[in-house]
């Protein structure tokens, strides 16, 4: 059942024309969610998200693999989208993060922008300018960090550096 609908929502994500972020299945109410997050360089807008909605939906009534009641929603993963896949670092390079990272004692958060990733570990230029090298497995959770002031003066560095 679950490969028959990764495949369904990969067909979708490749006949409209965007990339598959993540497939979740979430527990509500009486039934289940179906939360499938797609992106596209430049960004998702709201009328993929009907399309690859539909396709699916159209695709799940014909198949019908859902046992059960259940609802589907389509979106972006979000401006401060969680990082659970190797993909979604490599996607993240140059891009503000914030790790809850595993400690010896305790769990550490660090930000900083997001350099490198590397088969066992990621490079990250934290906000004090050091380059950390964190190995995957020590990070437990990650997600884009969005800081409008930092945004702002990357903007100006780069117009800077134009002149």
């Amino acid at each position: 059942m679950k490969e028959r609908i990764e495949e369904i929502v990969k067909e979708a994500c490749l006949a409209e024309g965007v990339s598959l972020y993540d497939l979740q299945w979430k527990a509500v109410g009486r039934g289940k969610l179906l939360l499938v997050r797609i992106t596209r360089l430049g960004g998702v807008s709201i009328s993929d998200c009907r399309r690859v909605s539909k396709f699916i939906d159209n695709q799940l009534e014909e198949d019908d693999p859902i046992e059960g009641r259940y609802s589907l929603e389509v979106s972006s993963p979000g401006l401060e989208r969680e990082l659970t896949k190797k993909s979604h670092f490599v996607s993240a390079i140059n891009e503000s993060v914030m790790l809850t990272v595993h400690g010896k004692e305790e769990n550490t958060k660090v930000r900083g922008i997001l350099k490198e990733v590397n088969p066992k570990s990621i490079m990250l230029l934290s906000e004090t300018e050091d380059m950390l090298e964190i190995p995957l497995t020590s990070i437990k959770k990650a997600k884009i960090f969005f800081d409008a002031s930092i945004e702002l003066k990357a903007a100006k560095q780069a117009e800077k550096n134009k002149e």
